[in-house]
C-alpha cells in the first residue's frame, strides 16, 4: 500500500465503497439521444423565490422539449442557514403553480426516482468515496491551517497587494508530505480536505453558456475546500458528484455562478467526468426610481411566490408571464395560438435575455386578464373557490351554499367571441362579484350628473311596469328604450348627439340608472344576463328600494 493510500484510509477507514462501485449503481439513464437531463437543487432556506421557480421553470421546459428528465435535489448541507419547512414550501410552491418534477423530491413528503439520496445531507459516504480516491492519487489533501493561520495568511497577501486566496506559496498544507500529514491525522489533528489544484490563473478556460454565449475566464488555481471539518462537503464539490451520478447534462442556474465556472470544469476534469453543458440565466430586474435593480427580497412582496398565491394569480397566469420574459417570441406565438398548451411552444435558451429581463406587475395583470378570459365558468369557480378556502373561508362558504349559481355568476359574459376582461387575479373576485350575493351586495346608489333623483325615480317606476325576466338581451334594451321618450330621454343615440338640448338624456342614461340601481356600479357585464342571475324577485326588491331611495332625496 502506498503512503497515499495509507493517508486515504487513515482519513476515511470506514468507506469500503470506490468511485467504480457508484458508477455501477447509478448507470448512464436509459433515455433517447438528445434527451436533456436538468434540475433544479435549492437550498431549504427559506420561502420560494421568484428567481428560483423561473429558473426551474426554464429547466423544466428545456427537458420536456426532448422528452427528457427534470429532477429535484435538495442542498442541505449548510444547516446553519436552513429554515424549518423550508424545503416543503418550495416544494408546495413548484406544486400550485404547476411546475412538474419528474424525479426527486416530487412533493413535499414524497420522493421518487432511482438516482438517490435526492438529499446531500444523506450522501456522505459517496462524497467520501470520492475523496478518498482523489487522496489515494495525490489529486486532494488534508488542510490543517486553522482560521487564525489563514488570517494571517490573507493579511500577508494583502500587504503583498496580491490576490487573496490559498493557491501556490499561499497554501500552506500543500508542502505537506503524506507522511507529515499521516502523522498529524493519527494525532487527532482537526482539517479539512482540499483539492489539489493544477491550474494556473496566467491560463485562460472557455465555455460555451448556452445564453450568454462564449465565456473565457482565468483558470482556476485554488485549492479549494472539498470536505469542511466535520465531513460536510462544500456546495462546489458535491454538485459535480452528484449532478456526474444523476446523470445531469445541461446545469441551467443564476448567473451568480458564473465566477465559480472555472472552479467547477476543474472539479469536473479532475474526478474524470464529462462536464455538463451551462446555462446562466440572468435576474428578474425591477425599476427603481428610473433605474434598474435585482428583484429583492427584502425589498419587493413580488419576489416571493407566496405574493402571488395571496393575491390569487393562477398558476397558469404566472407561467404564461414568466414565459413571455423567458423567450420574446412567445407573445406571438400565443396570439396565434389561444388555446395551445404552453408546453407546445418551442422554448429556446438561445432567446433568452442576456442581460436580464424587466419585471412588470401591470404586464402580468394583463396576461392574468387574458387568460382568465379563456377560462370556463366551472374552472373559474373551482380556482377562486380554492383561492378562498385559504384566504377567504366566508367567501368560500358563500359561493359554495348554491355552487350552480356560483357557476352561473362567472359564466356571464364568457365563453363567446369577445370575452370581458376584468379579472386579472382571484382577491379581486369578491369585490367584482359582491352585487349577486344579498351578504355583499352594497347599494351605491350614485347617479350620473344629468340625471337628478326625480328623473331616476320616474325611470325606474316605469321599468318595473315592463321588466320581464324572459327576456334576451336584445329584446331587454329595445324594451328599455320603449321607456325613453315619455319621460324626455331620448331613445336613439346618433339622434341625441344632433339635438342634445331636445331631450334630458339619452338611453344610455336610462339604462345605467337600472344598472346603478341593480348592481350599485355604473360599469358591470351584460345588465340583461345579471338580472336573470339574480332572479325576480331580487331585481324588484332592488328597483324598489332605490325607488324609495330616489324618492327622499326629493
Amino acid at each position: 500500500m502506498s503512503v497515499y493510500e495509507q493517508l486515504a484510509q487513515a482519513m476515511f477507514p470506514d468507506i469500503d465503497k470506490t468511485p467504480a462501485d457508484y458508477e455501477t449503481i447509478y448507470p448512464p439513464r436509459q433515455l433517447k439521444e438528445g434527451a436533456r437531463v436538468t434540475r433544479i437543487a435549492p437550498s431549504p432556506t427559506g420561502y420560494l423565490h421568484l428567481g428560483t421557480f423561473f429558473t426551474s421553470m426554464i429547466n423544466r421546459l428545456t427537458a420536456s422539449a426532448t422528452d427528457g428528465v427534470f429532477f429535484f435535489r435538495l442542498e442541505d448541507t449548510d444547516k446553519k442557514r436552513e429554515v424549518d419547512g423550508g424545503a416543503d414550501d418550495i416544494l408546495k410552491g413548484m406544486n400550485d403553480f404547476g411546475l412538474a418534477i419528474d424525479e426527486g423530491f416530487v412533493a413535499p413528503g414524497v420522493v421518487q426516482g432511482d438516482y438517490g439520496p435526492y438529499q446531500q445531507s444523506k450522501r456522505a459516504a459517496i462524497y467520501h468515496a470520492y475523496v478518498k480516491e482523489l487522496v489515494k492519487n495525490n489529486l486532494a489533501y488534508p488542510c490543517f491551517c486553522t482560521e487564525e493561520a489563514r488570517q494571517i495568511s490573507r493579511e500577508r497577501q494583502e500587504k503583498d497587494k496580491v490576490r487573496t486566496g490559498y493557491y501556490g506559496d499561499y497554501a500552506v498544507c500543500r508542502g505537506l508530505t503524506p507522511e507529515e500529514a499521516l502523522q498529524r491525522i493519527q494525532e487527532g489533528q482537526p482539517y479539512v480536505v482540499r483539492l489539489h489544484s493544477m491550474g494556473n490563473e496566467e491560463n485562460r478556460i472557455k465555455f460555451d453558456d448556452m445564453i450568454k454565449g462564449t465565456i473565457e475566464m482565468p483558470e482556476n488555481d485554488e485549492d479549494i475546500v472539498l470536505l469542511k471539518s466535520d465531513g460536510i462537503p462544500t456546495y462546489h464539490f458535491a454538485h459535480a458528484v452528484d449532478d456526474h451520478l444523476m446523470r445531469t447534462t445541461h446545469v441551467i442556474r443564476g448567473d451568480e455562478w458564473i465566477s465559480s465556472v472555472p472552479k467547477h470544469l476543474q472539479l469536473f476534469k479532475t474526478l474524470g467526468f464529462k462536464p455538463p453543458k451551462y446555462a446562466h440565466v440572468s435576474p428578474i430586474m425591477v425599476e427603481d426610481n428610473g433605474n434598474k435593480r435585482k428583484l429583492s427580497k427584502r425589498k419587493d412582496p413580488q419576489a416571493a411566490m407566496h405574493f402571488y398565491a395571496q393575491q390569487g394569480y393562477p398558476a397558469a397566469s404566472v407561467r404564461e408571464y414568466l414565459l413571455t420574459i423567458a423567450n420574446s417570441d412567445f407573445e406571438d406565438w400565443r396570439r396565434a395560438n389561444a388555446e395551445a398548451d404552453y408546453r407546445n411552444f418551442k422554448f429556446n435558451l438561445k432567446k433568452m435575455s442576456v442581460s436580464g429581463a424587466l419585471f412588470d406587475l401591470n404586464k402580468l395583470n394583463d396576461v392574468s386578464k387574458n387568460v382568465i378570459a379563456r377560462m370556463d365558468a366551472n374552472a373559474v369557480y373551482q380556482e377562486v373557490l380554492a383561492w378562498a378556502k385559504e384566504y377567504q373561508p366566508d367567501f368560500a362558504a358563500l359561493l359554495e351554499k348554491d355552487a350552480a349559481y356560483s357557476v352561473g355568476v362567472f359564466s356571464i359574459d364568457r365563453g363567446n367571441a369577445k370575452p370581458r376582461k376584468d379579472i386579472a387575479k382571484w382577491s379581486e373576485v369578491p369585490d367584482y362579484i359582491a352585487f349577486f350575493f344579498d351578504e355583499l351586495y352594497q347599494n351605491n346608489l350614485e347617479l350620473p350628473e344629468n340625471v337628478a333623483p326625480v328623473d331616476a325615480a320616474a325611470i325606474l317606476r316605469a321599468y318595473l311596469t315592463v321588466y320581464d325576466k324572459e327576456q334576451d338581451k336584445n329584446a331587454w334594451f329595445e324594451t328599455v328604450k320603449s321607456i325613453c321618450s315619455p319621460l324626455g330621454f331620448c331613445p336613439d343615440m346618433k339622434q341625441y348627439k344632433t339635438q342634445p338640448d331636445a331631450w334630458k338624456g339619452h338611453v344610455g342614461d336610462v339604462s345605467t340608472v337600472i344598472r346603478i340601481a341593480i348592481t350599485g356600479r355604473r360599469n358591470t357585464p351584460d345588465l340583461c344576463a345579471i338580472m336573470q342571475q339574480l332572479g325576480v324577485e331580487t331585481v324588484q326588491a332592488r328597483l324598489q328600494a332605490a325607488i324609495t331611495e330616489f324618492e327622499n332625496r326629493l
